[in-house]
């Protein structure tokens, strides 16, 4: 692999279709895969750990991170950043590793404009009712939140075509093989 540069794999989709549970099984079938971690200023969700899950910031500290250029793409989502540091991604592709990223609409878009290269997949649930049992099924934010990540997945759901792969996720096996034939087997 010495010499060679390694991809960069955009993966979005609306809150609540799947695709950390599908990275999480893409990573695990793939170790060679490394997943980027995003800063954002939400609070953690039960179970996550700052630097596995996220990098949990203040959004003082988000903000000085944007003036200081760090980020590859960044983005409001209702309420809260979210961004890619770029140091540690540029890293692993020079150093030929596939990274992914599992970022928004707006911050894939912007990578896109970056990096015209990268594959770029988008995860859809089978159905809205499906997609909004998955949400309420997390139990994790108040119902006017919950209204807002339905109503921000529907307009996301129409720029699904921005993308070069669309992906449902039906079964997250399914969806896992299937991303796993898109972006290649183990290098």
């Amino acid at each position: 692999m010495s010499g060679d540069r390694g991809r960069l794999i955009v993966i979005s989709a609306p809150s609540g279709a799947g695709k950390s549970t599908i990275i999480r099984r893409i990573v695990s079938l793939r170790p060679d895969l490394i997943l980027s971690v995003s800063a954002t200023t939400r609070q953690p969700r039960a179970g996550e750990k700052d630097g596995a899950a996220y990098h949990f910031v203040t959004k003082e500290r988000f903000m000085e991170m944007i003036r200081q250029g760090e980020f590859l793409e960044y983005a409001e989502y209702v309420g809260e950043f979210y961004g890619t540091p770029k140091g540690p991604v540029f890293e692993w592709i020079e150093s030929g590793r596939d990274v992914i990223l599992e970022i928004e609409i707006r911050g894939a878009r912007q990578v896109m404009a970056q990096s015209p290269g990268a594959t770029t997949i988008f995860i859809v649930p089978p159905d809205m009712q499906e997609l909004e049992r998955r949400l309420r099924g997390r139990r994790s934010e108040p119902e006017e939140k919950l209204a807002s990540r339905l109503e921000k997945a529907l307009l996301e759901l129409e720029e699904k075509e921005l993308y070069d792969h669309i992906v449902v996720n039906d079964d997250v096996s399914r969806a896992a093989g299937e991303i796993l034939e898109i972006i290649g087997g183990a290098q």
